[in-house]
């Protein structure tokens, strides 16, 4: 059983802000990033152009970021 949405209201009676359990957001936060994994795939898929095996990109971004670091 869930619990009721609770609600922070401001001087005006306004709903502002919600108040959920951190198991809640935390469960929220993994299926946006989720969302935004499948919405970044759409988008390199809609744009075409060149695909490199996984291992490829992985040592890429690895390399890339440690030249940032130095």
């Amino acid at each position: 059983m869930t619990k009721p949405t609770q609600f922070i209201v401001n001087d005006r009676g306004e709903q502002v802000a919600v108040i959920i359990g951190i198991d809640e957001y935390r469960k929220l936060l993994e299926e946006l990033e989720d969302l935004d994994d499948v919405r970044a795939y759409d988008e390199a898929k809609a744009a075409g152009g060149e695909t490199v095996p996984l291992e490829q990109a992985l040592e890429e971004i690895r390399r890339d970021r440690t030249c940032a670091i130095k």
